[in-house]
């Protein structure tokens, strides 16, 4: 399952304008029970029970729930039980890098159908938009999924978003500053698009389907091609104003007596960057397993530049969002982050530095490689289970 747990039942509203909250409401309690009936839904639900059968046999003619089977309570005839149909509506995740474009299908239960990769020679947003389309298309053959049956997609890629003062780094998007991107990318695909950083979505992939599963409030570096940083507080992500919370990879730290940003030492990028001086062109993350699995020294210095570097952003991250832990993952190989993991120096000076803790303070996450795109996915089958009052004018 992608959608992440929920702690209590939402409640509903009678009032007329609230047609896709109550929606999403019956939606997401089918989601928690696993089944259930038109009573029982109501007494959840808090709405009537009139309102609930309305909602229900909607949603059954959009073909997004079906009867499950029957339930005797007492005298009476056995109720109708109801449960979400897997097939009745699928999302597509993107994750756009600079030299690649992944892309996974998940249906409603947030099986994969799908998932492939195409590298990119180019970046710029007409180049992109086109690989897009033609992974939509290959995606939807595949699968044999009628595109009618697309909820949406999700697009996660490298911040920052808009023009920035940090703008200019190599791990960026060409070109992409200063477009309506959402505008853009919903023209393509012609569906539905939410946009996310890389961070962000890999941050809540990992909470519905990683180690951050019974978390409340967790940070997560993720290693796309730079590094990114996503907070969850309280089972809320701190976007910030213009969805660009995160970008810890621009934020300077001190190693041998200079300032240089983050990512230049911690990243997938500068690690390719430090082989390549080395003699080694390091493309895929296989070759990277293969190096380290072979000790290969340049990876080793890497390794012990980047955990000394990552060391004062792990103390500034834990003071300033008292994090439950801190969770590394992304598109570098697990052994590599572990050994990261283990040869960081853990700063003493730390609201984390504490002898009751439950967990460690640096955790290598779940969710693998593809953690960001299901992340995207996962953001677009969320929406359909997350109640949200409409305004008067939605």
């Amino acid at each position: 399952m992608v959608m992440s747990r929920q702690t209590k039942s939402a409640v509903g509203s009678n009032a007329g304008r609230s047609r896709t909250h109550n929606r999403r409401v019956v939606l997401g309690q089918m989601r928690i029970e696993g089944q259930i009936g038109r009573a029982e839904l109501a007494r959840r639900t808090g709405l009537s029970t009139q309102a609930v059968s309305n909602i229900i046999a909607e949603l059954e003619t959009d073909g997004l729930i079906e009867v499950s089977g029957k339930r005797s309570v007492g005298r009476g005839l056995p109720a109708l039980q109801f449960a979400l149909r897997p097939e009745g509506g699928f999302a597509l995740g993107f994750e756009i890098r600079p030299d690649a474009v992944f892309v996974v299908l998940l249906d409603l239960h947030g099986e994969e159908l799908f998932s492939q990769r195409r590298g990119l020679a180019l970046a710029d947003p007409g180049h992109v938009l086109h690989v897009l389309r033609s992974m939509r298309d290959a995606a939807l053959t595949q699968s044999g999924i009628d595109r009618d049956r697309l909820l949406g997609a999700g697009v996660v890629m490298p911040g920052p978003f808009d023009l920035t003062g940090v703008a200019g780094k190599s791990s960026e998007l060409p070109g992409w500053q200063g477009l309506n991107t959402r505008d853009h990318l919903q023209e393509a695909l012609n569906i539905p698009v939410r946009i996310e950083n890389d961070a962000n979505a890999a941050a809540m992939a990992e909470r519905v389907g990683g180690v951050a599963q019974d978390l409340h409030s967790y940070a997560f570096l993720y290693f796309g091609t730079g590094l990114g940083l996503g907070v969850v507080s309280d089972g809320r992500l701190e976007r910030g104003a213009h969805g660009n919370a995160g970008e810890i990879g621009h934020i300077p730290v001190q190693v041998d007596g200079r300032f240089v940003p983050l990512e230049d030492l911690v990243s997938r990028l500068s690690l390719r960057d430090h082989m390549a001086h080395a003699g080694k062109d390091v493309t895929e993350i296989e070759d990277l397993d293969a190096l380290f699995k072979a000790a290969n020294p340049a990876l080793l210095a890497w390794l012990d530049r980047a955990a000394q570097a990552l060391s004062p952003a792990v103390a500034m991250i834990e003071n300033l969002f008292d994090p439950q832990t801190i969770i590394l993952g992304g598109a570098m190989p697990d052994p590599v982050v572990q050994d990261l993991i283990r040869k960081t120096d853990l700063p003493k000076r730390s609201v984390a530095n504490r002898q009751d803790r439950p967990l460690p303070r640096l955790m290598l996450g779940g969710s693998g490689r593809m953690t960001a795109t299901r992340g995207a996915a996962a953001l677009v089958i969320n929406n359909t289970f997350t109640p949200q009052i409409e305004t008067a004018s939605q």
